[in-house]
C-alpha cells in the first residue's frame, strides 16, 4: 500500500497531504516557509479554499487549505489569536498567507497560537496566483481519487479471476485480507460469524481477533471499522444478506480499502444468492479452524474462546474427534453445503454439543464433539458415523458403485489432545481409503496402514509387495478364480480354515487346495508366523502402490 509520505496522496482522507502540496510548482514558487506545524504536514488536504472574511472558518468544513493574503486576520492580537483558533477548530488542514501590502511578516500571536492548536502555518515570500495554485492542487487530489478507484478496480480484478477460476467465497475475503494488510469477516446480518481471512496483530488468527474484539462491539463498532453490506437478503431494494468487516487491527484502513469491499460486496452478492452459500461458508471456517487445531496453527490455550465464537460449547469432558474422508469419486449431488446442512441435521440427534466443517479439497468432514465421558466414546461413535453416512447419502455425493466414506474416529481427551488426535484422525482416514467397509475405524488400529501410506512413494514399498504377493498378482491377472481374495480372508480369520470357507461360501476341499496353490505359488508355508506377518502387510500394502 502506498504511504502518503512516498507519493504524496494520502489514502487515509481521500486527498494530498500539505506536504505534497507544499511541493507543487504553484505553492514552491512562492518560497513557502514553515511557521508552525511542521510536524503535521502529514494532515490530508480535501479540497483549496481562498478568502478574505474575518469568519471564514464558518464557510468551511475540515480538510481545506486556507489561502489568505491577511486581510480578513483582524488588526489586533486577540482577532488574530481568534482567527487562527477558529480554523483549527474547524479542522482544516494548513492556513497559507501570502505576504505583501498586508503583511510583511506575520504577527506573533498569529504565530503563537498556531503552534499552541498545532495548525500547520505557512508564509509566502512571492505572490502567487491563488487560482492556479487551487487548480493545481484540486488536479491533483482528483487524480489521486482516479488512483483509488484503479486500484479498488484491480481487486475487483482480481476477485472475479479468482471466481471464475473455480474459487469461492474464502479467495475473495482473502484477496480483500491482503490487499488491507487486515484480517476481514463476513457476517450475518444478526452478527453471527460465516467465514473469517488474515491475520490479527503479530499474526493471530482472525478469530481472536473477533473474539476480543468485533465481538464485544456489534453494536458500535470499533473506530477506523468498514462494514459494508452484501445486498440481497430479501424483497426490496434496500435489503442486506450479509456483511462485510474489515478491522483496522494490523494497519489503519484507508479510503480505498472500502472501495475495494465495496466491490467485493458485489460479487459476494451474487454468490450468496446461490442456495444455502451461507451454509457452506460457515461449514468452511469451521472446517479451516478444525484444520488449522490439526495442524498446531491454533494452541490450545487459544483454541476455546476460537471454538466458542464458532459456536462449539462442550462442558468439562472429554472431546472427540471424528474425521470422514469422501474418497475422489464424488457425484455432483447438491454439493457441499446440502452435505453440511445434512450431515448437521442428522448430527442434532447425538444428543451431545457437536462442531461440524468441511475441507472440500481434501474431501473431509471434520467434527469434534463435546462427551460427557470416555465411556461414551463407542456408543457415540457409532451415532456419529451413521449421520455422517446418512448426511452423504442425502447429499447424493455419493457415486453408484463407489467405494463407501471412511469414518476414523480419533483419542477422546482436553484440547491437546484433540489437536494431535484431528491431525492422526485426518491422515489415518486418507490411508483408510480402500479398506473393507465398516461403520467407522478406531484410528489407533489404522497406525500400520497409515506407515504404509506414508511409505508410498518409495520405492522399497512397491518392491516388497512385489516379492510377497507378486506371483500372486499375476495369476489373478491372466487367471480365475483369483487367489488374492481367499488369502486375504484366510489372513483375517487368522488362519482358521472353518471360518474362512463359510465366508467365501466354498467347501473345505475347494479352500484347502486353494491355499495349496497359494503356498506353491509363493514359494512359502502359509503356517508360517514370519510368512503370515509378511504377506498381511503385503496386502496391506498393495492399495498403495501401482
Amino acid at each position: 500500500m502506498d504511504s502518503g509520505t512516498n507519493s504524496g496522496f494520502d489514502t487515509q482522507g481521500a486527498g494530498i497531504t500539505v506536504q505534497r502540496a507544499l511541493e507543487l510548482p504553484g505553492l514552491r514558487s512562492g518560497l513557502p516557509e514553515i511557521l508552525a506545524g511542521a510536524d503535521r504536514l502529514h494532515r490530508t488536504v480535501r479540497w483549496v479554499h481562498a478568502g478574505e472574511v474575518p469568519n471564514i472558518a464558518s464557510l468551511l468544513k475540515g480538510g481545506e487549505l486556507l489561502l489568505t493574503t491577511g486581510y480578513g486576520l483582524g488588526t489586533r492580537p486577540a482577532e488574530q489569536r481568534a482567527f487562527v483558533r477558529t480554523l483549527a477548530e474547524r479542522g482544516i488542514a494548513a492556513l497559507v498567507v501570502e505576504l505583501g501590502p498586508r503583511f510583511t511578516r506575520l504577527p506573533a500571536a498569529l504565530v503563537d497560537t498556531a503552534r499552541a492548536t498545532g495548525l500547520p502555518l505557512v508564509q509566502l515570500h512571492r505572490e502567487v496566483p491563488f487560482v492556479a495554485v487551487t487548480e493545481e492542487i484540486h488536479t491533483e487530489i482528483v487524480n489521486g481519487h482516479y488512483a483509488l478507484l484503479q486500484r479498488a478496480e484491480e481487486v475487483h480484478h482480481r476477485c472475479t479471476e479468482a471466481l471464475l477460476g473455480g474459487g469461492g467465497i474464502p479467495q475473495v475475503l482473502g484477496i480483500l485480507a491482503d490487499f488491507s494488510g487486515n484480517p476481514v469477516f463476513l457476517e450475518t446480518t444478526d452478527g453471527q460469524l460465516l467465514y473469517a481471512a488474515g491475520e490479527g496483530p503479530e499474526g493471530a488468527d482472525p478469530l481472536q481477533v473477533w473474539e476480543g474484539l468485533r465481538g464485544q462491539h456489534k453494536d458500535t463498532p470499533p473506530s477506523g471499522s468498514a462494514l459494508v453490506d452484501v445486498p440481497g437478503g430479501g424483497p426490496g431494494a434496500g435489503s442486506v444478506r450479509a456483511r462485510l468487516v474489515l478491522l483496522p487491527v494490523r494497519a489503519p484502513l484507508a479510503p480505498v480499502h472500502r472501495m475495494a469491499a465495496e466491490r467485493a460486496a458485489g460479487i459476494l452478492a451474487v454468490v450468496l444468492m446461490q442456495a444455502r452459500q451461507e451454509e457452506e461458508l460457515a461449514a468452511r471456517g469451521r472446517g479451516d479452524f478444525l484444520t488449522d487445531l490439526a495442524e498446531g496453527r491454533i494452541t490450545p490455550e487459544d483454541a476455546p474462546a476460537q471454538a466458542r465464537v464458532l459456536g462449539f460449547k462442550p462442558g468439562t469432558g472429554p472431546l472427540l474427534p471424528v474425521v470422514m474422508r469422501l474418497g475422489d469419486a464424488l457425484a455432483p449431488g447438491g454439493g457441499w453445503a446440502v452435505l453440511a446442512r445434512a450431515v448437521s441435521e442428522e448430527l442434532a440427534s447425538v444428543g451431545v454439543p457437536v462442531l461440524l466443517g468441511v475441507r472440500p479439497v481434501e474431501g473431509r468432514v471434520l467434527v469434534l464433539l463435546g462427551l460427557r465421558s470416555e465411556s461414551e466414546r463407542s456408543a457415540v461413535a457409532d451415532r456419529v458415523a451413521a449421520a455422517l453416512r446418512a448426511g452423504v447419502e442425502r447429499a447424493g455425493m455419493q457415486r453408484p458403485g463407489a467405494q463407501p466414506p471412511v469414518v476414523v474416529v480419533g483419542v477422546a481427551g482436553g484440547w491437546a489432545a484433540a489437536s494431535a488426535s484431528l491431525r492422526h484422525a485426518a491422515e489415518t482416514a486418507t490411508a483408510a481409503q480402500g479398506l473393507s467397509d465398516r461403520p467407522w475405524y478406531d484410528a489407533r488400529r489404522l497406525d500400520i496402514d497409515l506407515l504404509l501410506w506414508r511409505l508410498r512413494d518409495h520405492p522399497d514399498l512397491a518392491a516388497f509387495v512385489d516379492r510377497a504377493i507378486g506371483p500372486l498378482r499375476a495369476h489373478d491377472d491372466r487367471s480365475k478364480p483369483p487367489l488374492l481374495p481367499t488369502l486375504q480372508t484366510y489372513l483375517a480369520h487368522a488362519g482358521r480354515k472353518a471360518e474362512t470357507a463359510r465366508e467365501l461360501h466354498l467347501n473345505r476341499q475347494t479352500l484347502y487346495n486353494r491355499l495349496a496353490r497359494i503356498g506353491e505359488l509363493l514359494g512359502t508355508d502359509l503356517d508360517d508366523p514370519q510368512t503370515v506377518l509378511a504377506l498381511s502387510l503385503a496386502l496391506r500394502a498393495r492399495r498403495h502402490v501401482p
